[in-house]
């Protein structure tokens, strides 16, 4: 954990290779000082002690100038005095200020999720299949797009897609399918179909076969036709009944 100076009383904090994370409740503002590697992966959802992330257990109102919180603002926006339960709902709660590292991070994590679902969502309409991750990627830098890591990769694809569209032929579109599976393979083919895609409507025949029409992003349309055929040994009966862009 990193070291930082001027912890004690109201002297100014030296952060040296920390950061502060920051939360504003009740009118007031709560500062708290962190590791940057350790607050972010905390922040992530990884099983990290929080003790381990703080830089000292000081709640302040103002770190950079060393001006504490009154413990009549902790109990009042908190419920509690305990910093130490404090710091945890700052932590969680608040924002974070990142190293400029751990933003490019995040902005290529963003990145690559956006990637991954316009792939799974995504045709190329003159060939009917998904166009490589490779040259999603190439066409993003093509038409200078930029990711915001602060909204989620679902929020972007759209916007996305819409600005692939003038260097790529692309289109997001969900089609339906209709599967028959025989006996010996149908409780392994329920898993996968569930897996790529969703189910919609299915019935067990009598003889123990399984029959369903299912709904799936285009871009997995072709994966899961090979995984039933490979494990049904070609046996699988697969119709494409619809195609709808999204």
């Amino acid at each position: 954990m990193s070291g930082t100076g001027g912890m004690r009383g109201d002297k100014r904090v030296d952060l040296g290779d920390a950061v502060l994370a920051r939360f504003e409740t009740h009118g007031k503002r709560f500062e708290i000082v962190v590791d940057p590697k350790l607050a972010w992966s905390y922040k992530q959802g990884e099983e990290i002690e929080l003790r381990e992330v703080l830089v000292g257990e000081t709640i302040y109102e103002d770190a950079l100038r060393g001006k504490k919180s009154p413990v009549e603002a902790l109990e009042e926006a908190f419920g509690t005095t305990d910093e130490l339960e404090v710091a945890k709902q700052i932590l969680e709660n608040g924002s974070l200020q990142l190293t400029a590292e751990q933003r490019r991070e995040m902005v290529e994590k963003r990145r690559r999720q956006v990637i991954d679902i316009i792939v799974r969502n995504c045709i190329n309409p003159k060939t009917g299949l998904p166009h490589p991750p490779k040259r999603i990627e190439s066409a993003m830098e093509e038409t200078h797009i930029v990711i915001d890591s602060t909204r989620t990769a679902e929020e972007q694809v759209r916007d996305v897609v819409k600005s692939l569209q003038p260097v790529i032929p692309i289109r997001m579109e969900i089609q339906q399918l209709a599967v028959k599976v025989p006996p010996d393979f149908a409780p392994k083919a329920y898993g996968i179909v569930e897996r790529l895609g969703t189910i919609a409507k299915d019935e067990w025949q009598k003889d123990g076969s399984w029959i369903a029409i299912v709904e799936v992003p285009g871009g997995l349309r072709g994966e899961l036709i090979d995984a039933l055929n490979n494990l049904t040994r070609g046996r699988a009966e697969i119709k494409i009944l619809k195609k709808e862009s999204i």
